[in-house]
């Protein structure tokens, strides 16, 4: 099978062309919507070689007066492996959660499974993202968050005691590595983090009557130097893309990495970083220096109890 899923029609310059071709066919397409049209769906530089391909005759497909021999506005229906694309999308959990529908994909096989992945860097104990009681509160939650409006939300807190209060939701933040989404909310000028897996109720209230104040964040700066080896900094760069970050080249094969996390992230860094072994070495802060060495202590005391005599 082709590793290339969509065919090149379905680009950037097909879809610009398609929507001139729109207007063009409805007689509405002037000088000033022709660049309008590029400059919002194309690329920097399609302002300067589409509007000449289209005008200049190149293309054969406007006229000088801005008309068009097409007779009908372009179409791009699916293709078969395309379709078998959007359905194994749409059949992943996490996207089950935002309500999208599958309208139009009945009886097409997904192109592949879920069970065709095996998570070896996830914990076991994700959200149960297929119970319809938490898809019910997410849902909620996240119509909250559009309509800026202040939610009750009652939930589990670590030691099992039960809390309630009214929050105003800000923002959801998934975890890859915990397979977990929390949301961050105000209430009582404090910022909240909520694990959306404890929560057990949702009610959805009225809009705020003031504007609260933003969360604020306490942030931590992790500084590690990176030898790039094995495609290393390439790798810290798609696993550390979610965080702010400075990089500093040191030498030629050598960085200076500057990493800013949130102190509720700090076990998911903590296993990143160790995952890269000798290519990544923390400089500071201590107590991370700390928190690794006791890891790898914690570690080593469990590799000797599992090993046996003789091996």
């Amino acid at each position: 099978m082709s590793p290339i899923l969509f065919h090149e029609i379905y680009g950037s310059y097909f879809n610009v062309a398609a929507k001139v071709l729109k207007e063009a066919c409805n007689n509405t397409l002037t000088d000033k919507r022709l660049y309008e049209i590029i400059s919002e769906n194309g690329f920097g530089e399609s302002a300067l070689g589409i509007p000449t391909a289209l005008k200049g005759g190149e293309w054969s497909l406007l006229t000088p007066d801005l008309r068009t021999p097409v007779k009908r506005p372009p179409a791009m229906p699916l293709t078969l492996l395309q379709k078998r694309w959007m359905k194994a999308l749409l059949s992943d959990p996490h996207i089950k959660l935002f309500g999208i529908s599958c309208e139009g994909l009945d009886g097409v096989e997904p192109l592949y499974t879920q069970d065709a992945f095996y998570y070896f860097d996830r914990y076991n104990d994700g959200d149960p993202f297929e119970d319809k009681d938490y898809i019910s509160r997410f849902r909620r939650i996240l119509t909250a968050i559009k309509e800026k409006r202040l939610v009750d939300i009652s939930y589990n807190r670590k030691y099992g005691e039960q809390s309630e209060r009214v929050y105003f939701p800000w923002y959801l933040e998934y975890s890859s590595k915990d397979d977990k989404f929390r949301l961050i909310a105000t209430a009582e000028h404090k910022t909240w983090i909520i694990n959306l897996g404890r929560i057990t109720s949702v009610v959805v209230l009225d809009c705020a009557k003031t504007k609260p104040s933003p969360p604020k964040l306490q942030t931590y700066s992790l500084v590690i130097e990176l030898t790039d080896e094995r495609n290393a900094l390439e790798r810290a760069m798609l696993h550390f893309s979610h965080l702010e970050k400075e990089t500093v080249r040191l030498s030629k094969n050598r960085y200076q990495i500057t990493l800013r996390y949130d102190r509720g992230d700090e076990t998911e860094l903590l296993i990143r970083v160790l995952s890269f072994g000798p290519m990544i070495r923390v400089t500071s802060p201590d107590r991370f220096i700390s928190l690794i060495r006791e890891r790898l202590i914690k570690q080593q005391h469990c590799d000797c109890l599992n090993a046996r005599p003789g091996m």
